[in-house]
């Protein structure tokens, strides 16, 4: 069943994901991201997302989603997350990563947080989907597996060669099926790992050791 969503006005270009359309494709993710929250209970996790959802119930994580040029949810704050260094099992970048710098700085924080062995899920629309009518016009974007993987690695993440097809493909209905490779789909998901040395020179960020500047929701 899909998690409550809370009350908030999501980013313009995401506004989107609050229509049926838009629902539909997050009710069909919606496993696969439980799923994913569930497989280290041992570590924290963050969750962004699209859209303002409750945190999963006895679970250690943050979930937080875009507001204005930040991040809001059980902290406020912006980039760089004032998360510490390798701390976090699990990243799930939800619908929120973009392809230009913001995207780029957005990737690397991720790498930052994770500790070595753990696991990022990168969950994208899917340009050659017919879904995409379904969110033409609103300011999405969409770019082809191959694109993301090479942002992974320059970001210090190992991608899976072979993503996920996820959602549904043409209809505003839920879809939870999964293929191998994004298919038609309205969108798919890439899964990542970050090695403990990289396979790629990337350029080092700031190490945080503990949370600062940041604001209860």
């Amino acid at each position: 069943m899909p998690l409550p969503l809370r009350t908030g006005q999501p980013a313009p270009a995401l506004q989107w994901f609050a229509s049926t359309p838009g629902r539909a494709l997050l009710n069909s993710e919606q496993s696969a991201v439980e799923r994913a929250l569930a497989e280290r209970p041992a570590q924290p996790w963050l969750w962004l997302a699209p859209l303002p959802p409750l945190r999963p119930t006895g679970r250690r994580g943050l979930a937080l989603a875009p507001c204005g040029d930040g991040w809001h949810g059980e902290v406020s704050c912006r980039l760089p997350l004032p998360l510490p260094s390798e701390a976090f099992g699990t990243v799930v970048v939800q619908h929120v990563a973009t392809s230009d710098a913001g995207g780029r700085a957005l990737l690397e924080e991720a790498a930052r947080i994770l500790v070595p062995g753990g696991r990022l899920l990168l969950f994208l629309l899917n340009p050659l989907s017919p879904y995409r009518w379904h969110w033409h016009g609103h300011g999405l974007r969409a770019s082809e597996p191959l694109v993301w993987r090479r942002r992974l690695r320059a970001a210090g993440l190992q991608p899976d060669t072979v993503s996920e097809g996820i959602g549904p493909r043409w209809r505003a209905t839920d879809d939870l099926r999964q293929q191998s490779g994004a298919g038609f789909r309205a969108a798919y998901l890439v899964r990542a790992e970050k090695r403990a040395m990289p396979l790629t020179p990337v350029r080092q960020s700031r190490a945080l050791a503990m949370p600062q500047g940041a604001t209860a929701a």
